[in-house]
């Protein structure tokens, strides 16, 4: 689905804001599709997640699919939930992964309600995560939370294995 139909209805932003912010999304959209683009950064990671999961009203989880030089191959929202909670399976993260040939992997989910402190269950999924690729050969790279202000980065934090 493309990212700008995405968007729900947001107390967060106008509807002429929410239209621009589609806009812009459908444009990266296409830019992506022309061109493998590099996650080059953390940087370049957060504001690219906090572009297309921040606006977001439900708590959703996607996972950026890159190959070994780190650009991106696809990206995909695997689960949509509620207002503060999603379910992801771990199994279905390693068939997209392996389906799209990916070397490495970014994972991400917003927290709607602004605070995106990582939950024990946010950590816990990370691991299984984290365990089930590795299985495979596919490194996670980051689990990125966004929130309002700056995305949390658990490699930052130092809980992802090197």
């Amino acid at each position: 689905m493309p990212y700008a139909q995405m968007l729900s209805p947001s107390p967060v932003f106008t509807r002429d804001q929410q239209n621009i912010i589609s806009q812009a999304l459908a444009i990266l959209e296409t830019q992506l599709q022309c061109r493998p683009y590099a996650m080059t950064s953390p940087e370049v990671v957060k504001t690219w997640l906090r572009l297309h999961l921040h606006p977001q009203t439900r708590e959703c989880f996607m996972v950026l699919y890159l190959d070994n030089r780190h650009r991106l191959i696809a990206s995909e929202t695997v689960s949509v939930g509620t207002f503060n909670a999603t379910i992801v399976y771990p199994r279905e993260v390693v068939i997209q992964a392996l389906r799209h040939q990916s070397a490495a992997v970014v994972i991400a989910h917003n927290h709607p309600a602004g605070d995106p402190t990582p939950s024990e269950s946010d950590r816990t999924l990370t691991d299984r995560l984290v365990n089930a690729l590795d299985m495979v050969g596919i490194r996670v790279l980051d689990h990125l939370i966004i929130g309002d202000g700056e995305p949390v980065s658990l490699a930052e934090r130092g809980w992802l294995p090197c």
